[in-house]
């Protein structure tokens, strides 16, 4: 039998019992099998197979509750808990969950995943035989990635964002098409892990997909129209802004272009709701 290590899978067996678990034999001694980690009840000279990994006090502990994901093989995990100082943690099916450090993170905390999200993640071990997570890098998503078809055109797609840049994020939708999200496509940031459902703006040669989050132009006059509408509510039935407002204004108060701005003002006059005078935009009275 090889001497088995921290981040291994193994098949040994059990040589006795203790009050609190089982001892499995290792060409090196005997390995603990604490009894909240086996799955049933076990008798001497059963063969199990268990994981391996170091305890608080760095001793070589095994569990049957066997990891997803090992060294050189990935899965989308769940994320249990989020610490600002170490990064965060994600469940990999073990009764210990396995932290992803905060250097492997995005550098604005902001973009770190929340709970409830999801990591397309692989396990390292250290040379001190510590367990922690890796998440995918571009290469191996785009290695998984399928080609998607030029049908998907102005259709909608949801994937979840596996990678953020200052220019966009990229996402790996339910099919496996990898889709980028420029910036100018999106009114907030995506988190790494979160879900999004976009239209194919673009299909390109390589199979990948050019995707937006803003809505189509009359879904996006019908919101922007309810935004205008209710900022002038909240503020008595007037607002300081008209077809003659600054751009750089517009997108600071409503975080919308000057272009359409313009579209969901003219929405609101045409049906009688508003009127403009001097600058200003106001309810007409009915």
């Amino acid at each position: 039998m090889n001497a088995v290590e921290a981040g291994q899978k193994a098949r040994l067996t059990v040589v006795r019992e203790t009050p609190i678990g089982y001892m499995l034999e290792d060409e090196e001694g005997e390995i603990l099998l604490h009894k909240n980690e086996a799955t049933r009840e076990l008798n001497e000279q059963d063969e199990v197979e268990v994981f391996l990994y170091l305890d608080n006090q760095s001793r070589l502990t095994a569990t049957m509750h066997l990891p997803v994901i090992e060294e050189g093989t990935y899965a989308w995990v769940d994320v249990v808990d989020v610490n600002d100082e170490l990064g965060v943690f994600v469940n990999i099916g073990m009764n210990k969950d396995m932290l992803i450090g905060a250097t492997d993170l995005p550098a604005l905390q902001s973009l770190w995943p929340e709970v409830g999200s999801k990591l397309y993640c692989t396990m390292k071990v250290s040379n001190r035989g510590k367990l922690y997570g890796k998440i995918a890098t571009d290469d191996v998503m785009k290695d998984m990635a399928v080609s998607a078809p030029a049908t998907l055109f102005n259709r909608e797609v949801t994937g979840r964002v596996y990678r953020v840049l200052r220019v966009g994020s990229f996402i790996m939708t339910d099919e496996g098409y990898v889709g980028f999200i420029h910036e100018t496509e999106r009114k907030q940031e995506p988190k790494l892990g979160t879900l999004v459902t976009g239209r194919v703006i673009h299909v390109k040669e390589d199979g990948t997909l050019n995707v937006s989050l803003l809505p189509r132009k009359q879904e996006s006059m019908d919101l922007d129209a309810q935004a205008l509408y209710d900022y002038m509510e909240s503020r008595g039935g007037a607002m300081p802004f008209g077809d003659k407002s600054y751009p750089e204004d517009i997108r600071v108060r409503f975080n919308m272009s000057k272009a359409a701005f313009k579209r969901a003002l003219g929405k609101l006059m045409k049906e009688g709701k508003v009127y403009q005078e001097e600058g200003w935009t106001y309810f007409k009275k009915e």
